[in-house]
């Protein structure tokens, strides 16, 4: 890819044995820096949201406990739409703007692969159009952070990057070694990801012509919606409609069941769906990120947060799903006569908007919690920070004595 405003420097390194997603660290100088970037090892999330956001995520103030730090949080949309993007668009207009007003030299963001759309590629962005090329979904590990050296060689000095959390945790914990003026993060909250070879297969058991699927939303309505470039009309799959039982055991990796921070808690500004209600959700976490968004001025369409239903049996059904997964039990099947009843209810009485991300939420806590003890026991007590313990607390999941990091005060 060598077109105007976007470069895909050759990367070189390798992604570290064991719970690694392939950040980019590792591939950085010497890769030594793992041991002090990695949230799979030691994270920190207080003393970063501190240094980021001014402040811990305090449980006193609503929905901080789940989310994250959070100034203002949004329901929202594009106007008009952005072509080709994912939802309409605002992550990548927002990265645009901070290019096409001059308060960022360079973006490091994801674009498509040009041989697999599917598989992501760490592309170095410079002109505002370019950010286009970003559009829509990856799936697969993208070592993001291997592009700070080619931006720093370039003398890029203010950058923004669009990221994952397990990126956004690394850069935040080097932040301050790396030799930037300044760093502006737009973060999205990370999904279950898998390899992109995974998601092929997974496209198959989807539709029978899998290779013109282009494009895959999980979306708020609890439908999967694929758009196809054969001329087809696009297909609402129910969540319970979908072959999650047929995929292997290895389908997830471990390290996105063990994941700690599904919102993306150390970004200046996140931008997801899950709170969105069909709409975009955007959490503006701190000055910087109230900055980024008021870029976008008239192009904002905001419409009231929605928060409706009860999550807690949907969590409590998976919870006793993930205790059957990670103790190496097959998943309980639900009858195929009572999938369409379901499907027919879950988006009308289910938990919609904030309700329906606590419950997301809640259950990669649980899922973190479960699948470590089953796992890699000894990392519990170092690898869980205290928000993860607070959200899983409500279903039982407290830390054994064993398991209880001597620094942060015992979850209630």
């Amino acid at each position: 890819m060598a077109e105007a405003g976007i470069e895909a420097p050759q990367l070189g390194g390798a992604a570290r044995p064991g719970l690694c997603t392939d950040c980019g660290v590792s591939r950085i100088g010497n890769g030594k820096a793992c041991g002090k970037a990695c949230q799979f090892i030691q994270p920190d999330y207080p003393a970063i949201e501190r240094r980021v956001h001014g402040r811990t995520a305090d449980a006193a103030r609503g929905d901080d406990v789940f989310f994250g730090v959070t100034a203002r949080m949004l329901r929202a949309r594009l106007d008009p739409p952005a072509p080709g993007a994912q939802w309409t668009g605002l992550t990548t207009a927002l990265a645009a703007e901070l290019l096409r007003s001059g308060a960022v030299d360079a973006v490091l963001a994801t674009a498509p692969d040009p041989e697999d759309r599917w598989k992501p590629l760490p592309v170095l962005v410079t002109k505002p159009e370019a950010m286009a090329q970003c559009r829509g979904m990856r799936m697969g590990f993208g070592p993001l952070l291997a592009l700070l050296e080619p931006a720093r060689a370039a003398g890029h000095r203010r950058i923004a990057v669009v990221g994952i959390p397990c990126q956004i945790y690394a850069l935040r914990a080097l932040e301050a070694e790396l030799g930037f003026e300044a760093i502006t993060v737009i973060g999205t909250p990370c999904s279950d990801n898998t390899t992109t070879e995974n998601f092929h297969k997974f496209l198959g058991l989807l539709d029978e012509k899998p290779d013109t699927v282009s494009y895959l939303e999980f979306r708020a309505d609890y439908r999967v919606e694929l758009r196809f470039d054969d001329g087809r009309k696009p297909r609402f799959i129910p969540f319970l409609q979908l072959p999650i039982s047929d995929l292997p055991p290895d389908f997830f990796p471990m390290t996105c069941k063990t994941c700690v921070d599904y919102t993306n808690r150390l970004a200046d500004i996140t931008v997801g769906y899950m709170g969105g209600d069909g709409d975009q959700w955007l959490i503006v976490r701190n000055a910087r990120g109230a900055e980024v968004l008021d870029r976008l001025g008239s192009r904002l369409r905001i419409k009231p947060l929605t928060d409706k239903g009860k999550r807690g049996g949907a969590v409590r059904g998976f919870m006793a799903n993930t205790e059957r997964a990670a103790g190496g039990l097959p998943l309980r099947r639900m009858p195929d006569w009572l999938r369409p009843v379901v499907s027919f209810l879950q988006p009308r009485t289910g938990p919609r908007g904030l309700e329906f991300a606590r419950a997301r939420v809640e259950m990669k806590a649980i899922e973190t919690v479960l699948h470590l003890r089953r796992a890699f026991p000894a990392r519990v007590k170092n690898m869980v920070p205290g928000h993860v313990w607070q959200v899983a607390a409500r279903y039982g999941l407290v830390p054994r004595d064993d398991e209880q990091r001597d620094c942060e005060p015992p979850a209630k």
